[in-house]
């Protein structure tokens, strides 16, 4: 008799997607659009203080366009309303998202455990409630996943890493923590808290900054990808998906 699974949860940054690969990108496109709107500076140097002032006031907050100006100097902006040079970068940056798809094991793996087992997905995911509901939009996950076990961490009020997030979703559904798997990437914000409640834990290893970082609890599982998770599913918790 294989171990009781009730639901999958996933992250979704670098889980489902390249959030790295994705944010170079889109910081990239927009920093173009606004020196071809008449920033005169040259783009890598536009890109250098633009990484900067998302490193010293996070990816969330809403004006880093407005506080890229403020530091370049005014002259490379005169006589080109700014709010121009503003636009272009912002208009730039959210085309880009349409670009947005997710690792090619993602949707196969939802689909093939959506499909033959009776086990719900869901996602745990940190960051503002708008913007990570985009995301799984975006990347086509959202037809796959119960209705009810979208948790963003805004929406909740409670942030990675504190267990309660984990906690508060396993509630909401009425789930033992013990008979719920959480994929995520990061070892400290994923893995660690998401172990302390006894969730089965699954390190899904992609190349990103957090690749050889390791978490303080083994994980359940270490995967590169889910292709290697469907065999471990089969194997332990006796699902019925395909070899």
């Amino acid at each position: 008799m294989g171990r009781r699974l009730s639901a999958i949860f996933f992250d979704v940054d670098d889980t489902l997607y390249s959030t790295t690969e994705f944010a170079s990108r889109a910081r990239q496109n927009a920093v173009a659009a606004m020196v071809k709107q008449g920033l005169r500076l040259p783009v890598e140097v536009v890109r250098r203080e633009l990484d900067e002032v998302i490193s010293e006031f996070t990816s969330n907050y809403p004006n880093h366009f407005d506080k890229l100006l403020l530091r370049l100097p005014q002259v490379s902006w005169a006589g080109t309303n700014r709010a121009l040079i503003i636009a272009a970068g912002i208009m730039s940056y959210h085309a880009t998202k349409q670009e947005l798809k997710p690792f090619p094991d993602v949707l196969p793996f939802f689909e093939e455990v959506s499909s033959k087992a009776d086990v719900p997905l869901g996602i745990v995911t940190h960051g503002l409630e708008i913007k990570q509901a985009e995301k799984l939009l975006l990347l086509g996950v959202v037809p796959y996943l119960h209705p009810e076990a979208v948790f963003i961490s805004d929406q909740v009020g409670i942030s990675k890493p504190n267990p309660k997030l984990y906690s508060r979703a396993c509630a909401r559904l009425g789930l033992d923590p013990s008979e719920v798997m959480y994929c995520g990437d990061s070892p400290a914000h994923d893995i660690d808290p998401a172990a302390s409640l006894g969730m089965i834990t699954v390190r899904v290893r992609r190349d990103n900054r957090f690749a050889h970082q390791e978490s303080t609890t083994p994980p359940t599982y270490d995967i590169t990808s889910f292709d290697e998770l469907i065999p471990m599913l089969r194997e332990d918790f006796e699902l019925a998906l395909d070899a």
